[in-house]
């Protein structure tokens, strides 16, 4: 079982070293088995997070808040509007990380299909693309974690209602040959992280649970613990 915490949604935006500080309590206390699997779900208030591969010719000029996280991947950005999850889980044995993001995936996936939009996997590449309304392929979900001694930090951001113009500050995953789109550009209304919260709960908690190795779609090795796997969360 999976414990889901809301940690806050609009109006009450969480800024990132605030998220980032409870997921490294969360992690120490199922690390030490003091606490079971929790997953984080919120908003945050708008930064951009530099993951480990990102280079500084992609940093975003001044005055954009930017966080270096070390999570796999490299830059993206957070903000309201966006909703981000944060599982706090500890992976089956043999480790596989790889396999932790395919489920992450398929969890995401999974939420779509309720809103009647087909979300898939890219071979290559983390995360859950789509096609937008113009018909190009569009990445709408990115994920990027990090585990250590066997328990995940970092996780994913599904981009529900929130403004995909800070996008054009950077490239986004560190991708240029696709775009960023989000729920409510696809479906044309608007669609609030708080509208998706319970089947996002239930979706990638789902997902989460399922024993095996997910279905991976490309044959990358899975990173050793204390390593770094996804795109950019």
């Amino acid at each position: 079982m999976i414990d889901v915490i809301p940690l806050g949604l609009a109006p009450s935006y969480v800024p990132f070293r605030t998220a980032l500080a409870e997921q490294r309590r969360l992690h120490a206390e199922r690390v030490a088995d003091r606490a079971g699997d929790t997953m984080l779900l919120l908003e945050h208030t708008a930064v951009y997070t530099a993951g480990a591969q990102t280079r500084r010719s992609e940093l975003p000029e001044p005055p954009a808040v930017v966080e270096r996280v070390d999570r796999g991947g490299r830059i993206t950005w957070h903000g309201p509007g966006q909703l981000i999850g944060y599982p706090i889980v500890r992976l089956p044995q043999p480790l596989d990380v790889v396999a932790h993001v395919r489920r992450l995936e398929q969890g995401l996936i999974a939420a779509l299909r309720t809103a009647s939009i087909t979300g898939y996997t890219v071979a290559g590449r983390s995360g859950v693309w789509v096609r937008d309304p113009g018909g190009s392929e569009s990445k709408i979900a990115a994920i990027g974690v990090r585990v250590e001694r066997n328990v995940t930090r970092h996780g994913f951001a599904l981009n529900c209602s929130n403004e995909l113009s800070p996008f054009d500050r950077i490239v986004p995953c560190g991708i240029t040959d696709r775009g960023v789109t989000s729920i409510s550009t696809v479906l044309g209304r608007t669609v609030t992280p708080a509208q998706l919260l319970d089947v996002i709960a239930t979706t990638v908690s789902e997902a989460l649970l399922t024993a095996g190795a997910g279905t991976g779609h490309d044959s990358t090795p899975p990173p050793r613990s204390g390593s770094l796997a996804g795109g950019a969360r």
